[in-house]
């Protein structure tokens, strides 16, 4: 994709028309924080991506409750979430199925007392708190547990569908961008990436007003860890940070209890003799006698999800290196240095690693998990790939949500041209269905950067997934129609 021009010193924090036409249409649903309640696709969206005060959780009993992890949106009928792990006071985890309604009432009005499909239900999540208690599985009402503002969650994942895009193209595609010029798509998904980030940057800075903003950075950088299959775990591990942390605990205990506490740890060493058995019995020494004070915050290992995942993306790696930043010195305070810095772009990616590398170790540079074989050649615990997934998810958008609770709008100008400028991340089936979808089946050399790469994304995640495989009542070619005909932004001028 040829690139269209590029900010020189005006701010894009200016609202742009694709932020604009998003709210002019009803993208992001109009609601006041005295509003009644939030329509049930908007709930099922924050239980989703648990945009609520979870240190907080109680039954309406009473009963403290702790998600381990939220679900996954079903698809099939039957319950709203499937596959959630909940802890109910001291008890052992459970696994079952979650349900989303607006009232307590919609047990029973709903059928779902009557329904085979819900008997595996454990939690019964509501919006607010019947008048008068009646039975059903354990429930949770969620209305005074928002972590931000309604009408600013509605804004921030009305368009965030929980659902998957369709695993296979059935249809005609439609490619509504032919229409434009090349320099007006770079416009227009640089507009889209920008409403994406800043997205991402309102969730950062929503947990920061509860935990603060280093604690947040390390909850991002922990769920960017674990890929999509284990972003919760990852969550989990990090929310903990209070009891597994601290300047004063040395880093193989930090590293020992992230082991610990995540079930990762093997509790058995080969027969014969390994390589890594003796970096495991010294985890093991660490973790042994620290474990019964943490006996009521263990991960059950169920709650990891282990098949398919690459070695290098394992779980134990990955945790690994967050154990490294986690005991490193004050990882917010370099990110900021790093902001500060001139940098051209073509070196972003190389500069954030060298903030975000940790020491060599003799282990972890040649082995992908606790018990595999030794490497061929050692890796390091980190690379340039994956430093692009942190930077466009996490830290560029922590680094925005800084400067805009500091009202430092030069800062939030050059965080947004380094969001542009980063080169492009590795291919993804995401990325590939989108490019068929509407850029008819374009290499992949086609999107040249990361924000390209994002902003479809987000075109995506607002258009294609509130239609059907045919497209049908889409309004994307009714925005570019009118993105047409609009002026440029000052913003990009």
């Amino acid at each position: 994709m040829v690139r269209g021009p590029r900010l020189a010193g005006v701010s894009r924090i200016s609202s742009s028309f694709y932020a604009d036409w998003r709210v002019r249409q009803g993208f992001a649903l109009s609601l006041r924080d005295d509003d009644d309640s939030p329509p049930e696709q908007l709930l099922q969206a924050i239980w989703q991506h648990q945009r609520l005060r979870r240190d907080e959780f109680k039954t309406l009993d009473q009963v403290p409750v702790r998600v381990l992890h939220p679900g996954f949106r079903s698809v099939e009928g039957g319950p709203d979430f499937r596959g959630a792990v909940v802890r109910f006071a001291d008890e052992q985890p459970r696994s079952g199925d979650v349900e989303v309604d607006l009232k307590r009432g919609g047990w029973r009005s709903h059928g779902h007392d009557r329904n085979p499909a819900f008997k595996n239900v454990i939690l019964h999540v509501l919006w607010e708190a019947p008048a008068n208690p009646t039975s059903g599985p354990p429930a949770i009402a969620v209305q005074k547990l928002l972590d931000a503002p309604l009408g600013e969650l509605s804004l921030w994942l009305r368009n965030d569908s929980p659902e998957a895009l369709p695993e296979e193209w059935r249809g005609q595609c439609c490619a509504p961008l032919k229409e434009l010029s090349p320099e007006r798509i770079t416009e227009l998904l640089d507009q889209a990436a920008l409403v994406r980030m800043r997205g991402k940057a309102s969730q950062l800075q929503a947990r920061a007003r509860l935990v603060g903003w280093d604690q947040s950075l390390l909850e991002g950088l922990f769920r960017a860890l674990g890929y999509k299959h284990n972003t919760w775990p990852m969550q989990q591990l990090a929310e903990l940070k209070p009891r597994w942390g601290g300047d004063q605990v040395p880093a193989e205990n930090v590293e020992a209890r992230l082991f610990g506490l995540s079930g990762l740890l093997p509790d058995d060493l080969s027969r014969s003799k390994k390589a890594g058995d003796d970096y495991v019995k010294r985890l093991w020494n660490a973790w042994w006698r620290e474990r019964d004070g943490f006996a009521d915050c263990l991960l059950p290992r169920s709650l990891w999800r282990l098949h398919g995942v690459r070695p290098g993306n394992h779980p134990q790696r990955r945790l690994a290196l967050a154990a490294r930043w986690a005991s490193g010195g004050k990882l917010s305070s370099k990110l900021e240095q790093w902001a500060a810095q001139s940098i051209p772009a073509t070196r972003l990616p190389s500069s954030l690693l060298e903030r975000l590398k940790v020491p060599s170790e003799e282990f972890w540079s040649w082995h992908c998990t606790l018990k595999s074989a030794r490497l061929k050649a050692a890796q390091p615990l980190l690379g340039l790939a994956r430093v692009t997934d942190l930077a466009v998810n996490v830290v560029l958008p922590w680094l925005w949500a800084r400067a805009e609770k500091g009202k430092i709008s030069s800062i939030q100008v050059s965080i947004e041209k380094r969001y542009l400028d980063w080169p492009a991340a590795e291919d993804n089936s995401l990325l590939r269905l989108a490019r068929q979808r509407l850029l008819g089946g374009a290499d992949k050399k086609t999107l040249r950067t990361a924000a390209a790469q994002q902003g479809l994304i987000q075109i995506v995640r607002d258009f294609c997934e509130h239609s059907n495989a045919l497209c049908d009542n889409c309004r994307f070619p009714e925005m570019v129609r009118e993105f047409q005909s609009h002026s440029r932004s000052p913003a990009f001028v």
